[in-house]
């Protein structure tokens, strides 16, 4: 089953809004082969970049477009590709936005080799270990303690017995800190679960005083508090903390969570399939489950994404919680025919070849982005020759929470 065609196709919301959510625009690559399938896989990054590292042409042996290194390629031999593409783009990969341009591509070649075989992703990772597992509703926080308690509210009415909040505007006063977990908490009730993701704030002494303070409201994890590349803090805090901390969502690739593993210094690893792809993330998984810590995902984007990490996370041994975002975005939810969420609390894994998603055709043509800026007419989406964008609209910051 040979690479015929490596497609990228840059989608976008009508309305972008400055704020830290990554589900209002999105990058597709659709890897086509001459067998007639198609797989499809996800970046969560900025698109224009991953676009053109997947487009760009050969420079020199260690600077190719991933394009150029995959066409004419076997599509099933998915090992043998992930090492291709890390050697041919050394100089300017390894790790970043040159691993989740190859997250994507690994994430369409597993699809295709699930639909090859006719059989779901999770099998031929090893086979599920869970049917479904509890979601916990993944948001923003609120301006404060009132609006937060109301988002809270609101997502534990419609089933979930969890929730996350996270980023702005925790992180400058410590008053308002503790307000907005105090609303949290009073919006899910003592018997809910309330998750923290303070978005990279504090240095290691000031998250420390927090997870006391946070302690007192039973959270059940307290995400990314310093910087991400602060090991030795992230060491540092694990040991003192009163609450389980939690991180990961930014790396890219083996070498990249290598620190945070060899130190074990967090309580709950977090990976996000569109930043490492089926092939390193099975990887991580043997190596975090070999010191004995918990795996969740990280999931911000499309529906693309939640059927992979669902795929991934089910063939994890201490499954515990999904995340399950409910950004209220088109892209979050009519980007495929199937709708892969959370129902009265739990999310169930696909059982369909591959991914188990279809992508809805009509959806796409309507958000399609062209280099102008505007997005394209609905042409047909089986030509090849989709075209790129430079956006010039308003573009809000572009990590999740």
């Amino acid at each position: 089953m040979r690479i015929r065609e490596v497609i990228c196709q840059l989608l976008r919301n009508p309305t972008v809004l400055h704020r830290t959510a990554s589900s209002q625009d999105a990058v597709l690559v659709r890897i086509r082969t001459d067998s007639g399938l198609e797989g499809i896989g996800e970046a969560d990054s900025q698109p224009e970049v991953v676009k053109a590292i997947i487009d760009a042409p050969y420079s020199h042996n260690i600077a190719c477009g991933l394009r150029e290194l995959l066409v004419g390629e076997n599509a099933l031999e998915t090992d043998r590709l992930w090492q291709k593409m890390l050697r041919r783009t050394m100089y300017f990969g390894r790790s970043s936005v040159t691993i989740t341009a190859m997250a994507a591509i690994d994430m369409a070649l597993w699809d295709l080799k699930g639909k090859h075989f006719n059989e779901p992703i999770h099998r031929l990772l090893g086979g599920k270990q869970h049917d479904r597992i509890q979601a916990y509703a993944s948001a923003l926080f609120g301006r404060d303690r009132d609006e937060t308690k109301r988002i809270a509210e609101r997502w534990r009415g419609a089933g979930y017995r969890a929730i996350k909040l996270g980023w702005e505007p925790m992180g400058p006063c410590p008053k308002l800190d503790e307000e907005l977990v105090r609303g949290a908490r009073e919006g899910m009730g003592d018997d809910g679960i309330v998750l923290i993701d303070a978005g990279c704030v504090w240095d290691a002494r000031t998250a420390l005083q927090r997870a006391h303070c946070f302690a007192d409201y039973r959270i059940g994890w307290l995400e990314e508090p310093l910087r991400s590349d602060d090991v030795d803090g992230y060491r540092w805090l694990r040991d003192r903390s009163p609450v389980p901390i939690a991180g990961g969502e930014q790396e890219c690739g083996r070498e990249s969570w290598r620190p945070l593993i060899d130190r074990h210094a967090l309580d709950i690893y977090q990976l996000d399939l569109a930043r490492n792809g089926f092939t390193e993330a099975n990887y991580i998984r043997q190596r975090v489950e070999e010191i004995g810590a918990r795996l969740c995902n990280h999931c911000y984007t499309s529906p693309v994404t939640v059927a992979a990490s669902l795929h991934w996370l089910s063939t994890c041994r201490d499954v515990f919680l999904f995340e399950d975002s409910v950004d209220d975005s088109p892209l979050r939810h009519e980007l495929t025919h199937e709708r892969v969420q959370a129902t009265e609390g739990f999310i169930h894994v696909p059982d369909g070849p591959g991914l188990g998603v279809t992508l809805n055709e009509e959806f796409i043509a309507a958000h399609l982005v062209a280099e102008s800026g505007r997005r394209e007419s609905a042409s047909p989406v089986n030509s090849p020759n989709f075209a790129s964008r430079r956006s010039t609209s308003v573009r809000g910051a572009s990590a999740a929470t």
